[in-house]
């Protein structure tokens, strides 16, 4: 167990949560297939698959729970913040930005796309710009809202450290709670709007989301035994999961497909994706042990599961006139099995010769700053913060820590 004002041992890396972003990645791959091809969505497994885009905030609490259990205050040692956010880039933008480009140049709908949309998906900020969103580029609005939490980062951890311990899980629950209220702002309600993007998907919306995963960084290694006891119950957790997701897809409780939410409606929603992800990763977060996700199939999805997920939208909508078939015309499970089949190979290949190379590169360029900045050090000259990990589990860590 971690004690406060020291780095906490429990920030080792946890296997079941590389497993789990496997199996979110191939969640949002499905929730795409099922909407692309048509799956009616009043029915039982449309409405189950519609949902799964619950998946997304399964990615967001797991990068809230992996950086803030290793930059958030029960870390307790200073932190070389420029190394930890270029750590971030290079963890996120290679291989976006390789994806990305191909995206554009090769796709038939998206090399139609105009300039301002070029722009803003190359630089991730297409959330940001009316318009922004480009074909087969369109899911990474979720990644905007990710690296924005990157950035923010450092400044929540300064301002949270700076309360008493005690005060910090209060604070994160009140911020995540008001943050419920955001959809309901007027400039926010009136969006989208000619020459404004949708506001609703900017990133305070989704603090709730974040907040599952700090908090559990904030509890780790400090719950009693009967609380272990529950979480170790996987299959129930799963069944909340799922009960979750099937009265989130009814009419009654909110729009089903691409129908732009009211702020009720988007509230609602929201907090339906947090009592997923909460079902969904704190188990595996809190109550960590060896089971299926843990075994290799799963590790190297895990592994390549960032790729997955920027691959596979553009991967689908090549399906269809590859196969012949047209959108929202149904072979969902055919459509589903040739997306996979292309996506992971595709995603191992991006991990292998972008994803990997990049960030050796990157832990190489800092470990030179730092020796160089060490030597400078020993005569006088500034001095670099030491990172909390070594490069081996800065390694594990990153891999584990992301979006993608």
């Amino acid at each position: 167990m971690g004690t406060e004002g020291s780095y906490p041992e429990t920030t080792r890396f946890n296997a079941s949560l590389e497993g789990l972003r496997a199996v979110a990645s191939i969640g949002v791959l499905l929730t795409h297939v099922a909407f692309q091809t048509g799956l009616p969505p009043t029915s039982f497994l449309g409405g189950i698959l519609g949902r799964f885009d619950f998946f997304v905030p399964v990615f967001f609490t797991l990068s809230a729970f992996l950086l803030w259990r290793r930059y958030g205050p029960r870390a307790g040692r200073d932190v070389s913040w420029l190394r930890y956010l270029a750590s971030r880039m290079g963890r996120i933008f290679p291989a976006y930005l390789v994806v990305a480009a191909g995206v554009l140049l090769l796709l038939p709908n998206a090399y139609r796309a105009t300039g301002v949309q070029r722009l803003a998906n190359l630089t991730m900020t297409q959330i940001y710009v009316p318009g922004g969103l480009a074909p087969g580029l369109t899911h990474l609005w979720s990644l905007c809202v990710e690296v924005a939490f990157y950035a923010a980062l450092p400044l929540l951890a300064l301002a949270v450290g700076l309360l008493p311990a005690r005060a910090r899980i209060p604070v994160i629950l009140t911020v995540a709670a008001v943050s419920v209220g955001w959809a309901w702002l007027p400039f926010v309600a009136a969006s989208p709007a000619p020459g404004v993007p949708n506001l609703q998907i900017l990133p305070p919306a989704f603090a709730c989301w974040f907040a599952v995963g700090m908090i559990a960084a904030e509890v780790e290694g400090r719950l009693p035994r009967r609380v272990l006891r529950v979480l170790g119950r996987r299959p129930v957790w799963w069944v909340l999961a799922v009960v979750t997701l099937w009265i989130a897809a009814q009419p009654w409780y909110g729009p089903v497909g691409l129908v732009h939410p009211e702020p009720g409606e988007f509230a609602l929603r929201v907090l339906a994706g947090t009592v997923f992800t909460a079902a969904v990763v704190l188990p595996y977060a809190l109550a960590p042990r060896e089971g299926l996700l843990t075994t290799p199939v799963f590790q190297a999805l895990g592994r390549w599961s960032y790729s997955i997920f920027l691959v596979h939208l553009p991967v689908l909508e090549l399906m269809f006139p590859l196969t012949g078939i047209a959108p929202f015309t149904g072979h969902t499970a055919l459509i589903a099995v040739l997306t996979l089949a292309v996506t992971v190979p595709l995603s191992a290949a991006i991990y292998v010769l972008v994803e990997e190379p990049a960030r050796t590169m990157t832990r190489r360029i800092m470990t030179r700053r730092k020796g160089s900045a060490t030597g400078r050090e020993s005569t006088g000259g500034p001095s670099v913060e030491p990172d909390v990990c070594t490069p081996e589990q800065s390694s594990t860590t990153a891999r584990a820590g992301d979006l993608s």
